[in-house]
């Protein structure tokens, strides 16, 4: 859209909260396909996390990424 941002997360399913949960797996879960990303069976992989224009709660620690939490 002219003149709007796109953060490209504007389809993914937001939890009730507003938090968004992502999936790496080979295969997406089924109802989740947009929050999905792909890896490759058998070989590792690692997340990079970038923040832009960070706030004061990121420069003084208050503020913390979760955890990678594994799911069955």
């Amino acid at each position: 859209m002219k003149g709007q941002p796109f953060s490209g997360t504007d389809d993914l399913k937001k939890n009730d909260d507003g938090s968004v949960d992502l999936y790496f797996s080979p295969v997406a879960p089924k109802g989740f396909e947009k929050n999905w990303i792909k890896t490759k069976p058998g070989e590792g992989w690692f997340t990079l996390k970038r923040l832009y224009g960070p706030l004061e709660p990121i420069l003084d620690k208050t503020w913390r990424w979760n955890d990678i939490e594994k799911v069955e």
